[in-house]
């Protein structure tokens, strides 16, 4: 039975974001396309008539989900424009995001990932990154385009690295402290 091309657009769609979630959650090699599509709730047999490879659609859900972090970003940004970072590392920094890598950082989540595969993936995180560098240094208040374009290249690294560090602690305490000692540093 032939879908009309909405349905397919519509099934599409509900791949990416399905695929986003679970990328990050699991890591490219911890799901397989059969339970990518079964988790969007369509067969494995439809996946190559819209993906030519499981590469593909990490690329196109790496910048989806790059996409939707960096429009949280300019939302968290507008809500606090006299400090940008520390408004990102309240948002950021948290348990919360720290125990949901689905709903997360595409970065911290797929990092180690994104640098084992191909162009495309890396092009389009990349981006993504580059997208949220460029928001945080023209929402910092004052230094010289450099200065603000490196203070925001640290305090995206270090927000990066803190979450990364929290989710690989074996105790909540010492998550905690990791995410709260880096959100105090930056924000200064």
């Amino acid at each position: 039975m032939r879908v009309s091309r909405e349905q397919a657009a519509q099934n599409r769609e509900r791949i990416v974001e399905t695929a986003a979630r679970l990328f990050r959650e699991k890591g490219f090699d911890g799901i397989g396309v059969a339970d990518l599509m079964k988790g969007a709730g369509l067969t494995h047999g439809g996946f190559y008539g819209h993906f030519e490879s499981k590469e593909a659609l990490l690329a196109e859900a790496c910048g989806k989900a790059m996409q939707g972090s960096v429009e949280r970003w300019r939302r968290i940004v507008s809500e606090d424009p006299q400090r940008p970072v520390a408004a990102l590392a309240r948002a950021y920094l948290t348990m919360k995001h720290r125990d949901n890598p689905g709903r997360g950082c595409a970065v911290a989540s797929l990092g180690p990932d994104v640098a084992r595969v191909g162009p495309e993936v890396r092009q389009a995180v990349t981006e993504g990154t580059m997208a949220q560098i460029a928001l945080l240094a023209d929402a910092l208040p004052s230094g010289s385009p450099a200065e603000r374009r490196a203070q925001a290249i640290t305090s995206y690294a270090s927000m990066i690295g803190a979450l990364i560090l929290a989710r690989a602690a074996d105790d909540p305490a010492t998550a905690t402290e990791i995410l709260d000692t880096v959100a105090a540093t930056i924000s200064r």
